[in-house]
């Protein structure tokens, strides 16, 4: 099993820009020492860890924690899209085993549009040239510049962080579906199941959760569907026990092999076959 997005950080380092005292239970160091009796606790052997900061030195960070953390089985790092250079740097990173995918922090940047400045073309050819996942961190008001950017980069791997972060709270799933739906058309893109409880109304159980669970379910199937945990930002919303219970609850109508894709399976195809 694998666990396919997870964070640590030192708050010393200084780049986390959204992480503020306001957020008390995660405002502290979290490090491999915090997670591994969890992820022991749920018979999970590894995990992907996940950027957290828009800056290289905290990609370089996460791939020297990885280097000497045994369940670290890869690292989804971050690149400048807007630098000159980006595609060179690019190539440099991807010389580095432990690095399995980029992910730019979407949701954070003032122009929707981002995603499609003509720039970006040979940052997204040379993550294609190196094998690596385009984790996209977006809201659903992305959905259509991403199917965009799948449609002129059909090759590129693409996962997406969180479901794309649903208005649960807000009740609202329509053009969500319709935006996930087209992102879906594209058979090289995949969806994490997680940061879902995140986004919905505190101590929300499954009969809120299930009709975006089962929406994902349905548009990407099992093997395009990877869990995640968001740890340690699930903290925010009931801890990792709480959120691995009640995703386990939504897919247990699947069989055994659907299952395991969802739990492991997909997350070792997505990001591991090429390293």
């Amino acid at each position: 099993m694998i666990d396919a997005h997870q964070h640590f950080w030192r708050l010393g380092r200084g780049d986390y820009g959204w992480l503020t005292p306001e957020l008390a239970p995660i405002f502290r160091d979290f490090g491999p020492g915090d997670l591994a009796p969890i992820l022991s606790r749920h018979g999970i052997e590894r995990t992907i860890l996940v950027q957290a900061a828009p800056t290289l030195a905290e990609t370089a960070f996460l791939l020297d924690i990885a280097r000497t953390t045994p369940f670290i089985a890869g690292v989804v790092g971050w690149v400048d899209f807007d630098a000159p250079d980006a595609p060179d740097v690019v190539a440099r990173l991807a010389g580095d085993p432990g690095l399995v995918g980029l992910r730019p922090m979407v949701q954070d940047i003032a122009d929707d549009d981002w995603l499609l400045r003509p720039a970006h073309a040979p940052v997204f050819e040379a993550m294609v040239a190196h094998g690596l996942v385009f984790d996209a961190l977006v809201l659903p008001r992305h959905l259509p510049r991403l199917a965009r950017v799948l449609e002129r980069h059909p090759e590129l791997a693409v996962v997406v962080d969180h479901g794309a972060k649903p208005a649960i709270r807000a009740g609202t799933i329509d053009a969500w579906r319709a935006g996930m739906s087209a992102v879906a058309a594209h058979p090289r893109t995949y969806c994490k199941l997680s940061g879902l409880v995140t986004e919905a109304p505190a101590g929300a159980g499954l009969d809120v959760l299930a009709p975006y669970v089962d929406t994902l379910l349905a548009l990407f199937g099992p093997g395009r569907l990877l869990w995640g945990s968001d740890w340690p930002v699930v903290e925010l919303a009931g801890g990792y026990d709480r959120w691995r219970a009640l995703a386990l609850g939504a897919l247990a109508g699947l069989p055994p092999a659907a299952h395991a894709e969802v739990l492991g399976g997909t997350a070792e195809r997505v990001y591991l076959s090429s390293k």
